[in-house]
C-alpha cells in the first residue's frame, strides 16, 4: 500500500535514536524524555502552506515527540504531520 498525504500534511518515517548517558547507560525509548523527534520525509501533500516551507522528499526534519498521527503500513511505522508540527529541517 502507498500513502500520499493530502493538503498541508507530510508523511515522515521517524528515526529512532537511543540516548546514552555520560556513564554509558543506554536509555530506552520508553523513558519519558522531553526530546524532539527526528524523521525523514517520505511524501509531501499539495497544500499551499506546506509548499511554502520548501520541503522535499528525503529531508530530515525535527518535530514534537507527540506530534502527528502514527500510521503502520507494511510493517513500517510512519507519522503524518501537519505543516505546523514541523519545527526545523536538520542539515
Amino acid at each position: 500500500m502507498k500513502i500520499k498525504p493530502i493538503g498541508d500534511r507530510v508523511l515522515v518515517k521517524a528515526i529512532k535514536e537511543e540516548e546514552v548517558t555520560k556513564s554509558g547507560i543506554i536509555l530506552p525509548d520508553t523513558i519519558d524524555k522531553e526530546k524532539k523527534a527526528e524523521g525523514e520525509i517520505i511524501a509531501i501533500g499539495q497544500g499551499e502552506k506546506v509548499e511554502k516551507l520548501g520541503l522535499k522528499v528525503g529531508d530530515r526534519v525535527l518535530f514534537g515527540k507527540y506530534a502527528g498521527e502514527e500510521v503502520k503500513v507494511d510493517e513500517e511505522e510512519y507519522k503524518i504531520l501537519s505543516h505546523e508540527d514541523i519545527l526545523a529541517v536538520a542539515e
